[in-house]
């Protein structure tokens, strides 16, 4: 919705399905959120092992203007706790991540993760049942073929819409630590997927092997610094990947230039940005802004990890969370990143508490809008937060309950640091921790948003 001077204005749209409860269970956090690739789709994965998968209204998408409601459109139980017996560890069910994968016919595929195992999985509609049957009565009990005295032929009858999600492939035993991230490659045929300390490379069709490309695992493990937090492929050349780490470094790398790419390759590479049918002369490196001498704290290593990588829409751009800021980089210059974004500043000095709560190793999620316009990220009290790559802008919006009410609209949040306060305004004392948005989508196409909070699914517009 157009506001004045051309600002954006936001309001909630509706979610059918997804309503705010009191009582929360620790299966029932969402701990992952996705559109599919024209954001008809929506799919949010729990600690439960569950996945549900919203539909986009259809009369709403017609609609002028068009509206941002999504109904359930599938439940499904995705992943069961397990126990390793050889090293007496219970795995969670938790979904770590989900990734579409493009539609090519009317099924729908997507990726879901927990800490070892990623399954592959179709989603189907059926809405004609065959009756008539000549060895089978209506309830599908066989019958006695003497019984048989004429020959039918079965026909195909309208019956009530079903979903059904049945698991095409389960790629298993190839990662000794958690998976953090899954993506799947330009190519649609390869995905990675990155734990702590390796990525792995997978064909979709091959489920008992896959290439190791990044192998960052020292001979003695108490040499071990640093540890890989995300990692993800270009969206239009294939060979080319990014993971990030807990050192607060980017390692872009290419395929086509050594098949372990645990050494990011300092080389030129010419890569072709299809859209615009020009040819880019990057230097593929690492990324690392040198850190600011005054802001040096005991706190500085950590809140310097990266939690999220994302390449935009276009391919020229990553921007990367860190605890406190976001970042857009060029893939041209590895030396610093073009833009940085606070996103809690204001929360720099309560570091120390934070760190007591463990509040300081929370993994904030990063989105582009579809145009590579805005950056969205979550934060505290429920609050998350856009930038506006053009003017410079900045908004804070909040997910709560009084904004559930369809087509309300929201009203930007501001944090107050000091001195005397204004009446829309909150003290940075009377944030509430427990309340934090780790995980958000950003719709393909248009200016929708999902954003979880706690057990909660938003969608504004």
């Amino acid at each position: 919705m157009a506001g004045n001077g051309g600002e954006i204005q936001w309001c909630f749209s509706q979610v059918k399905g997804a309503i705010e409860t009191e009582d929360v269970t620790e299966a029932d956090i969402i701990s992952c959120v996705e559109f599919n690739n024209n954001g008809d789709l929506l799919a949010t994965g729990d600690k439960g092992g569950r996945v549900v998968i919203f539909q986009r209204d259809k009369a709403g998408k017609i609609a002028l203007p068009s509206r941002g409601e999504y109904n359930v459109y599938s439940t499904f139980q995705s992943h069961e706790p397990e126990f390793d017996y050889l090293k007496s560890l219970e795995i969670e069910e938790k979904i770590n991540k989900i990734r579409w994968l493009k539609r090519t016919n009317p099924a729908n595929f997507l990726l879901s993760t927990n800490d070892k195992t990623i399954k592959l999985w179709k989603v189907t509609e059926r809405d004609k049942r065959p009756e008539g049957y000549n060895l089978k009565d209506e309830t599908g009990l066989m019958r006695d073929p003497s019984s048989v005295t004429s020959l039918r032929v079965p026909l195909f009858k309208p019956m009530e819409l079903m979903v059904e999600a049945s698991p095409r492939r389960i790629f298993a035993n190839a990662h000794t630590y958690h998976i953090n991230s899954i993506s799947v490659n330009s190519d649609q045929e390869t995905y990675l997927s990155a734990d702590d300390l390796r990525i792995n490379l997978w064909h979709l069709e091959v489920t008992d092997q896959s290439f190791n490309i990044v192998d960052i695992k020292p001979a003695n493990m108490e040499e071990l610094t640093e540890v890989i937090t995300a990692a993800e492929f270009h969206p239009s050349e294939c060979n080319l990947f990014v993971y990030s780490s807990s050192k607060g470094t980017i390692r872009l790398c290419d395929m086509r230039e050594q098949a372990l790419c645990d050494k990011h390759a300092n080389f030129t590479s010419d890569f072709i940005n299809l859209k615009k049918k020009t040819t880019y002369h990057s230097y593929v490196s690492v990324f690392e802004e040198p850190e600011d001498p005054t802001n040096r704290s005991f706190f500085s290593e950590i809140i310097s990890s990266i939690s999220d990588v994302k390449f935009s829409h276009n391919g020229r751009y990553m921007v990367t969370r860190d605890y406190l800021s976001v970042k857009v980089w060029d893939l041209q210059m590895d030396t610093k990143p073009i833009e940085t974004y606070q996103v809690h500043e204001y929360l720099r000095s309560k570091l120390c508490s934070l760190y007591e709560n463990d509040c300081i190793f929370d993994k904030f999620e990063c989105s582009w809008s579809g145009n590579d316009r805005h950056i969205m990220t979550g934060s505290y009290n429920n609050f998350y937060r856009m930038f506006d790559r053009e003017s410079k802008r900045d908004t804070t919006l909040e997910a709560c309950r009084e904004n559930m009410k369809p087509r309300t609209i929201l009203k930007p949040r501001k944090v107050c640091t000091g001195g005397k306060r204004k009446k829309e305004e909150i003290s940075v004392d009377c944030l509430d921790f427990n309340k934090k948005i780790l995980h958000t989508a950003w719709h393909p196409q248009e200016n929708i948003l999902a954003v979880a909070a706690t057990n909660n699914l938003y969608i504004f517009q």
